[in-house]
């Protein structure tokens, strides 16, 4: 069996393939990989680096949008799971050029090869934030799309493309849709690292507005084995909803990150809320539970601890790349 994994070099992209080559998905445990990432600033070779020396990964530096190197990688493939992708706000608001590109044109690249080389599986890897916000209770993969970012709106559209080629062309796609993840060598742009390597250099860390707005936590170890599941089983032409089960809002979160540092309220700093802030995101997990047997693994208290231990121990990984984007004043709450 062979595998295009696009992004696999990013945050959830290489844990997939750290995972994968590791042996914790045995019924893919003889595939070959193949990760297609353009390295852009959040993506790095160095992410993939405990699993670099196996015979059957390879490594392309690519762009999803060139169609012939796509076409050309497609050919002979069994399984795509498809993680590329421009995913932070706060730059999507700033210019959402990049993000159209990569999210939508780069996704149609992917699909379209994918109808062509005849693969048996396609998992399109998408967000909860293309639900919009949710005041109570949660969303099921039945819920109208209604995105509120260039972000968003640039994932909802990947996800209607996708829905098409398989109404079009029959192509076996399954779409993920999962809430905020955290772990290990997650780009320091996003709220956990942010405040975590804030907090180790002693700066200030940034939260938005009232710190009201609220958000479900996934493991990515988690959310890895939900798109293996859905990768293994999941119904060609659905949606799959993948949660964590740990709703928390970023006030709660930062109280809980400031005592895991040490450090004292002092350290916050009230920034003007995110245009178009959404206020609250929930997901319903019932329906990957059900058909497939999905459960979060990993209690929040347990993956945040370990999650701070290893920003700690790992100072060489983060600083370059924090001082490379001149971090410091962004979250993704």
């Amino acid at each position: 069996m062979r595998l295009l994994v696009t992004g696999g070099a990013g945050f959830i992209g290489s844990h997939y393939v750290r995972q994968l080559i590791g042996g914790a998905y045995p019924a893919f445990v003889d595939a070959e990989v193949v990760v297609l990432d353009r390295l852009t600033y959040a993506g790095s070779r160095t992410n993939l680096a405990a699993v670099s020396d196996d015979a059957r990964l390879r490594f392309v530096h690519g762009d999803i949008c060139d169609a012939a190197l796509v076409g050309e990688l497609m050919a002979n493939t069994q399984v795509v799971v498809h993680f590329a992708a421009e995913s932070h706000v706060d730059r999507s608001i700033s210019g959402g050029a990049d993000f159209v590109m990569t999210n939508v044109l780069g996704t149609q690249t992917l699909l379209q090869a994918a109808v062509d080389a005849g693969v048996d599986r396609f998992v399109h890897v998408s967000t909860d934030e293309v639900y919009g916000s949710i005041d109570e209770g949660s969303w099921d993969e039945d819920r109208p799309l209604e995105p509120n970012s260039p972000y968003s709106a640039s994932k909802a559209g990947s996800d209607l493309l996708a829905r098409a080629y398989h109404r079009t062309h029959g192509l076996p796609v399954s779409v993920t849709r999962c809430s905020n993840n955290y772990g290990p060598f997650q780009f320091p742009e996003k709220v956990i690292p942010l405040f975590v390597t804030n907090l180790m250099d002693g700066h200030p860390v940034p939260l938005y507005g009232d710190g009201g707005n609220i958000r479900d936590w996934l493991h990515v170890d988690d959310h890895c084995r939900g798109i293996q599941l859905v990768a293994e089983g999941g119904r060609a032409g659905e949606v799959y909803n993948i949660g964590g089960g740990t709703e928390l809002t970023n006030l709660e979160l930062t109280r809980l990150l400031l005592a895991a540092m040490d450090a004292e309220w002092s350290m916050v700093e009230r920034v003007p809320d995110r245009k178009g802030h959404d206020r609250r995101y929930s997901v319903a997990i019932d329906k990957i539970s059900t058909e497939l047997g999905y459960a979060p693994a990993v209690p929040f208290e347990q993956g945040l601890a370990e999650t701070v231990r290893w920003y700690r121990d790992n100072r060489a990984w983060w600083e370059p790349l924090k001082a490379g984007a001149a971090l410091g004043g962004s979250s993704a709450g």
